[in-house]
């Protein structure tokens, strides 16, 4: 992302900080936060800050971005009904454009919901990269890649693979190489996959044990769970971010904390597709394992509004375990923010001296938002994305006001050309 040598201060805000909520101002110089609290106007650009919140940036750790193009075209659909009739007939005509132009529209919701940061897995990637940097938002970008057991065809898409993560380079977002799930990609191409990523070091996105028939129809050709057989070919490591985890033994989980893994929980996807089950949370925080949120696709949530996402996290574990006390508030933001953050070495996810300046304002002027008797847990259980106001990513305003960019055209422009992509694509 382009970097401008200015200086902006954030004045006379409530300011969520480790300490808890502070009110004062934050000094921003660069792309880092310079200070927080009693901090003199010495600004090029000042933010008036009164009646707002400022909170970390939050970040969507699993998604399909260039998906949006199929919000709302089939619902209430059994899932390998959804799959193989509605959504792979369409994705068969996606090519490079069409993704980049769907990219930048879920960059844009992202973007306005105040998220900083998405890790994606689609087709085409550096499509999607560049659509992320000209948007301004942080992303890790994955080669995905299936071989579906045949050996030829793992070696020609590993090949396209290693291209596209040398095309993207180029551009500046954080690299993954992404093996689709244990249904679709051999254990030798995973155990590939993941000395690439050493070899090249990357991260690992993964899908893992959504479903109770992966799990079973794995079990049953492998003699063992899948965790254990990744483990074996040394798939498990702090580079892998493994989306929904489900369907995992308790030993499974023990194994994932042992090996610095980091599990993407995705509730409204989960429930919409009903895999039958909600996410073991306390036997994940008990072993150690990095927790974080992810939206998944537009197709099967229908938006990548993590505001919401947070809330559904925490009712889900609430309703389905019958316990109240699960999943608090505080828990479920962490998992959105600074857990994210670690999962992707970057120095995110808190509001204090020497982070990045990846920042959201809140209105609380919202009356959704009002009395403001905590405001983590409003932002759980009351906020949504029309609360948010601006957005700061790298140092760099790319919300205002809750425009993007500070005015329309380019959203309306972005929308427009999304609109006729997607009716072309289903006609």
């Amino acid at each position: 992302m382009p970097k401008e040598s200015v200086m902006t201060l954030i004045k006379g805000a409530k300011v969520l900080t480790p300490k808890g909520v502070v009110e004062g101002n934050v000094l921003i110089e660069e792309n880092k936060i310079a200070a927080v609290g009693d901090v003199a106007d010495k600004s090029d650009v000042v933010i008036d800050g009164r009646k707002k919140a400022v909170i970390p940036g939050l970040f969507n750790t699993h998604t399909h971005a260039a998906m949006v193009l199929f919000r709302s075209y089939a619902d209430d659909m059994v899932l390998h009904e959804w799959l193989e009739k509605k959504i792979w007939p369409l994705e068969a005509k996606l090519d490079s454009e069409a993704v980049y132009w769907g990219t930048k529209l879920a960059c844009i919701e992202m973007l306005k919901s105040g998220t900083i940061f998405f890790n994606d897995m689609y087709f085409f990637p550096p499509a999607i990269a560049k659509a992320a940097e000209e948007c301004g938002i942080r992303a890790c970008v994955s080669a995905a890649f299936f071989d579906f057991f045949n050996p030829d065809l793992l070696e020609e898409n590993l090949k396209k693979a290693l291209k596209d993560l040398k095309e993207i380079e180029k551009y500046n977002v954080l690299r993954a190489i992404g093996p689709h799930a244990v249904y679709t990609v051999s254990l030798d191409g995973l155990r590939r996959a993941a000395e690439i990523a050493e070899e090249m070091d990357l991260f690992v996105h993964f899908h893992l044990a959504e479903t109770e028939k992966e799990v079973v129809d794995f079990k049953k050709q492998h003699g063992k769970p899948i965790t254990k057989a990744l483990d074996e070919i040394g798939f498990l490591s702090s580079r892998l971010i493994a989306a929904h985890s489900v369907w995992l033994e308790d030993a499974e989980i023990e194994l994932l904390g042992k090996r610095g893994v980091t599990v993407s929980h995705c509730p409204a996807s989960n429930m919409k597709l009903c895999v039958g089950k909600a996410i073991k949370f306390e036997e994940m925080k008990k072993a150690g394992v990095n927790f974080t949120i992810g939206t998944d696709g537009a197709a099967s949530n229908n938006n990548l509004d993590m505001l919401e996402e947070m809330k559904f996290a925490a009712l889900l574990q609430k309703f389905h375990y019958s316990d109240p006390t699960l999943m608090k508030a505080e828990e479920v933001f962490e998992a959105a923010t600074v857990n994210a953050a670690r999962a992707f070495g970057l120095k995110s996810g808190v509001i204090d001296e020497g982070y990045l300046a990846d920042l959201v304002l809140i209105d609380l002027k919202k009356p959704y938002l009002q009395p403001e008797h905590n405001l983590v847990a409003n932002l759980i259980y009351a906020a949504s994305s029309g609360c948010v106001d601006t957005v700061i990513v790298d140092g760099r305003i790319v919300v205002e006001n809750g425009y993007f960019m500070g005015d329309e055209t380019q959203e309306i422009e972005i929308i427009e050309k999304t609109a006729k992509i997607a009716l072309d694509l289903t006609n």
